[in-house]
């Protein structure tokens, strides 16, 4: 089993002044992930907002966060809309040091299940480092099958797998989690994502947490996945739970990105208006509500 594809990987927003990188942002984002003790930094996932980036932008955000992170590995995000765009990324992540690379099947047209193993068929065989599969229907609309994950889980260089969230029934968390486990190779991870889901996820049998609010918030979400590792469930879902109102505030706010954002402002982290145009972020009245979880939270 691939061992730095296991355990907390955090994902930093890409903070965003007067229409370009806040490079001071992001390097302390970077550095406070390093220093933190997470197990990796992905840079360029979709908390970083990689798709609204220039390729230029996205080489120089690679570069720092490779630079910065000090032992820590990075993987990158490399996903875009042509092969030939996201193969660029990839050489731009090699050239920038990065341990492995996060790549998710972008579409405006709707891809087949060939067209995304065709794609990450092209790109292990341009490169040496690792690949993450990136399964996240819910901004690329476009849903993996056991089976797709099977063909492309052989392909050489393939990692780990980032899944959705899984059932909020452990029983079914385990099944599901059991029946991807069974469909690709024992050295290929399975790391889950939706922040809520991660200690049911984890204690189901995932190896790993491909975490939002691990990429501005650390120690609570160490303190999910630290726990699930030492065989402590039942802390782990505790302190998943101690969270829930920073859950139901991604639920209310349809997703984590705005929700993230506003922390990041709120602790001084990121500038305000820190996401990409054209995402406004979120409104007065919602920054309030997110400030009174913070603060009822103690998080920082």
């Amino acid at each position: 089993m691939n061992g730095i594809f296991t355990g907390l990987s955090a994902f930093p927003l890409t903070p965003i002044a007067n229409d370009a990188v806040d490079e001071r942002a992001f390097v302390g984002l970077v550095e406070r992930l390093a220093t933190s003790g997470v197990d990796s930094i992905t840079a360029l996932g979709s908390t970083g907002s990689y798709a609204y980036l220039t390729a230029e932008e996205r080489m120089r955000v690679s570069h720092l966060a490779v630079e910065h992170a000090g032992s820590t590995p990075v993987f990158v995000g490399v996903g875009a809309l042509r092969t030939s765009q996201v193969l660029a990324n990839v050489e731009a992540a090699e050239q920038a040091g990065a341990a492995g690379v996060l790549l998710a099947p972008m579409t405006y047209q709707p891809l087949t299940q060939a067209d995304v193993f065709e794609l990450f068929r092209t790109v292990t065989e341009r490169t040496d480092l690792p690949v993450i599969v990136y399964d996240n229907p819910g901004t690329t609309h476009f849903s993996f099958t056991d089976g797709l994950y099977s063909r492309i889980a052989e392909l050489p260089g393939i990692a780990s797998i980032k899944i959705p969230g899984v059932p909020a029934d452990l029983a079914e968390a385990r099944e599901h989690v059991a029946a991807i486990r069974a469909a690709i190779p024992e050295h290929v991870t399975i790391g889950v994502s939706g922040d809520a889901f991660a200690a049911t996820g984890l204690n189901a049998g995932c190896d790993g947490w491909y975490s939002v609010i691990g990429g501005t918030l650390p120690v609570p979400a160490l303190a999910i996945i630290r726990a699930a590792q030492d065989g402590r469930a039942a802390d782990a879902v505790a302190a998943s739970e101690r969270l829930a109102p920073l859950w139901g505030l991604f639920s209310e706010f349809g997703g984590s990105l705005r929700v993230v954002a506003a922390i990041a402002e709120q602790l001084g982290l990121a500038p305000a208006g820190c996401l990409p145009l054209p995402i406004q972020g979120l409104t007065s009245a919602q920054r309030a509500r997110v400030v009174v979880v913070v603060d009822e939270l103690g998080l920082d």
